[in-house]
This record gives structure tokens, C-alpha cells and sequence, in this order.
């Protein structure tokens, strides 16, 4: 085959067959195919699209580039999570418990934050003596035990999709909808799960900013997944404002812990639920969502969710007194007040400016070497379309460095909006696709 044919057929509309896909990307990461002709190719993908079966044997071959994770090991259906992030996104600490006590397995291998506020990992890693990093034995093991795992991505999953996605970040080809479901897809699809739930952020705090394409990402997810024989489940939800109350990861460690206590915020312990009863769906439990919803609840209210994170925080060698006592992950050395300059409604929280300012006081990487403090961070006391008076507390901002305390501080105010009338609340959750 040659790439310059390949090229023009995607210029022009084409459809690329498995063979030829398995041609461009087994001959790039093997340094057959230059950067340069990759580049223009997905370009080409960018202007003309794929249809569903391309971008699937597309995703299968960025899976099958590196290692496969073979899960037969352990028993019972094994449901995945993945979420297009966001700010104030800890939902995996919550959802993993429930769904745990409830009958389906959680084998889960999580990434780490770039941006705004730390990942999964990060967020666990708040726990002291928590192992993110263990052996794949001893991780079915703890699966098979509790239910329940969440561990660092192997080095070798999906390495194609490194390389290309470090071409994509610099052709501006990164907001093509079938390279984007394609990317997600392929490290989904590695990790060897039964079924999958999807939940894509759209909003200004997300990567899909409008709707129609958020369910046009999401049906494409779907679809590639039953293509391949997964269970798949998508749900969109709204990133327009952070989720839930605190952003930071000790902070999200906590709020987490409060939700499976049934005492979180209304729209993070809201998602939640949504997405356990999908989980659960995907997994073969319960005959309808209202059953489903009521078994989620049950177990959030009897205390076997809580105990379930317990039981996982002591498999993997982190210190279960947490779900106790916050403090045992350390307190930021300063916590300050921050409040409204305006009276009004509130009409907008800017997640993205929130997330940054988060960031900025240094709760996420702006590179992959800088260092977390894993005790900073914000927490907010109103959403969108309270009223608040002038001067009225908006939250509180812990830190421990002056630094870019100011830079911060105006970053966060600058997030919020008003309005003399009160605006129709905001959606949390758009839409669900099976």
C-alpha cells in the first residue's frame, strides 16, 4: 500500500478498509510513515470524517498496539468507567464503592491529571500509603476480593495513541470527533472490561462546549464498543459550573467520602446515582432503573458503599482511618474566605476559570513533572441561580504559598457572573445513549 494513495482517498470522502487502517498505524509506529504524511492524513480524517466502522477498526487497532489486558481472571462482569473530565470530577471514588457492594466488579486502571486539578490516581494518592502501583496478580486478586480496585494505566496500553495524539496536539486535528472516540476508545477497549459507561462533559468547563456534539462523540463511543462486543452506555452530563462543592484532591477525597455518607452536594450525589444505575445496567443487575436507583440508595444509607472505599483503601495499603478523619490527609496551612462583589442571581461559574485558579494554587500540573500539593484548593457554597448579597461568602480558597495567591483569586472571581433575574436552573444530566 502506499500512504500517498491513502491520503488522497481520505481527501476525497474515501472509506479506508481494516487493512488499510492497520497499514497507517502498525507503518507509523513502527517508523515506516513519516510524521509528515501522518500528519496530512489526519488532516484529511478531520475534513472528510469516518464512518462508524472506520473509526471502530481505527480504535481496535490503537487497543491491539500495545498490551491487552486479559481480565477472564477475574469472575463475574467487569464494568468500566470513563469520564471526558472536568472540574470538581471525583465521581470514580464514589461510583466504585457502590457499584462494588451491588454485585459488579470494578477493575479500574485510571490516569493521572494535566490541568486544572490532579486525576483519579492523584486524588487516591491523597490517602496516605495508598499503591496506585501493583502487580497484575495482586490486582485481580483484590478485585476478586473486594469487588473493587483503581490502579495506574500499564506503560504499554494503547502506545499508538500516545504518538499520534502528540501529532494531533500540534496539526489541530485534536477536536476531530472520530480521532477523539477513537483515542478514548482504544485504551477503554485494552483494559479488557465487559461493558463500559461513558460520561461526556459538555459545557464551557468541558472539551465538547455544545451539545450536538457531545451526543454526536457519545453515539460514536457507543457504537464502536457494541461493534466490538462491549456493553456501552453513554451519558451526557453538564460542565457548565464545577461539579459538586470542593475542587482539590484532598478536598475531593473528602467531598466523596461525605457523598457515601448521603451527606454530598445535590448534583455530584445526583451523577453519581445516574451513573451507578447505568453501571449497573451494563452489568446485568436489576430488572429497571427505578430498582436499580433503589438498591444504589440502599447502599449508600445502610453504610456498605463507605465500607466497600474502606475495604479498598486497606487492600491497597492506604490508611482506611481517612473515612474518619479527614485530617489524616494534611490541611492546607491557610484558608481564606472569598466574596461576591456584586448582589444578583448567579448567572455563570466559569468551571474552566475555577479549575485554573484551582491549579494556580497548586492542586494540578501544568507540566507532567510539577508537583501536586495534594491539601490546596477551593470550595464553593453557591451554584448557579442562588442569590447572593454583596459581600456575601461565595467559599473558601486553602493554600500554602502566597505566591499565586492573588493571580488565583482573580482568575476565580473573574468565573462569576449575575443577573437581576433569576435564570432557569441548569441541566445536570442532557441525555443517556444505549
Amino acid at each position: 500500500m502506499n500512504m500517498y494513495d491513502l491520503i488522497t482517498k481520505k481527501r476525497d470522502g474515501g472509506t479506508h478498509s481494516q487493512e488499510e487502517i492497520s497499514h497507517i498505524i502498525k507503518g507509523y509506529i513502527e517508523n515506516k510513515i513519516p510524521d509528515y504524511q501522518i500528519s496530512a492524513w489526519l488532516m484529511a480524517v478531520y475534513f472528510s470524517g469516518m464512518t462508524d466502522e472506520e473509526a471502530a477498526n481505527l480504535t481496535m487497532t490503537m487497543a491491539e498496539s500495545g498490551d491487552m489486558m486479559d481480565l477472564r481472571a477475574i469472575k463475574g462482569a467487569k464494568v468500566d468507567k470513563h469520564s471526558s473530565g472536568g472540574v470538581g470530577d471525583k465521581t470514580t471514588l464514589v461510583l466504585g464503592p457502590i457499584v462494588a457492594c451491588c454485585g459488579v466488579k470494578v477493575a479500574k486502571m485510571s490516569g493521572r491529571g494535566l490541568g486544572h486539578t490532579g486525576g483519579t490516581l492523584d486524588k487516591l494518592e491523597a490517602i496516605p500509603g495508598f499503591k496506585i502501583n501493583i502487580d497484575p496478580k495482586l490486582f485481580f486478586d483484590i478485585v476478586n476480593t473486594t469487588g473493587l480496585a483503581v490502579v495506574g494505566q500499564t506503560g504499554n496500553l494503547a502506545p499508538a495513541d500516545k504518538k499520534i495524539y502528540a501529532l494531533r496536539d500540534v496539526t489541530a486535528t485534536v477536536d476531530s470527533i472520530p480521532l477523539i472516540a477513537a483515542s478514548i476508545m482504544g485504551k477503554k477497549l485494552a483494559a479488557g472490561n465487559d461493558g463500559i459507561v461513558l460520561d461526556v462533559k459538555c459545557g464551557k468547563g468541558a472539551f465538547m462546549t455544545n451539545l450536538a456534539d457531545a451526543k454526536k462523540l457519545a453515539k460514536l463511543m457507543v457504537e464502536i464498543g457494541k461493534i466490538k462486543g462491549k456493553n456501552m452506555s453513554a451519558v451526557i452530563s453538564a460542565m457548565d459550573q464545577p461539579l459538586g462543592s470542593k475542587i482539590g484532591n484532598a478536598l475531593e477525597v473528602e467531598e466523596a467520602l461525605d457523598t457515601l455518607k448521603g451527606k454530598g452536594p445535590e448534583d455530584f450525589t445526583l451523577l453519581c446515582i445516574e451513573l451507578a444505575a447505568e453501571m449497573l445496567k451494563v452489568g446485568h443487575i436489576g430488572n429497571s432503573k427505578e430498582e436499580r436507583i433503589s438498591l444504589i440508595k440502599e447502599k449508600i444509607s445502610n453504610g456498605e458503599a463507605l465500607e466497600k472505599f474502606r475495604e479498598m483503601i486497606k487492600a491497597q495499603g492506604g490508611n482506611s482511618d481517612v473515612v474518619d478523619n479527614y485530617e489524616i490527609m494534611g490541611k492546607a496551612s491557610h484558608i481564606i474566605d472569598f466574596v461576591s462583589k456584586n448582589s444578583g442571581f448567579i448567572s455563570e461559574i466559569d468551571a474552566l476559570k475555577v479549575g485554573k485558579a484551582a491549579m494556580f494554587l497548586g492542586a494540578g500540573r501544568a507540566t507532567k513533572e510539577d508537583k501536586i500539593d495534594m491539601t490546596v484548593g477551593i470550595e464553593l457554597f453557591k451554584k448557579i441561580g442562588d442569590k447572593v448579597q454583596k459581600d456575601e461568602i461565595l467559599g473558601k480558597i486553602f493554600y500554602n504559598s502566597d505566591k499565586k495567591l492573588e493571580e488565583a483569586k482573580k482568575m476565580l472571581m473573574s468565573a462569576y457572573k449575575f443577573e437581576e433575574i433569576k435564570e432557569k436552573s441548569p441541566v445536570l444530566i442532557y441525555d443517556i445513549i444505549h
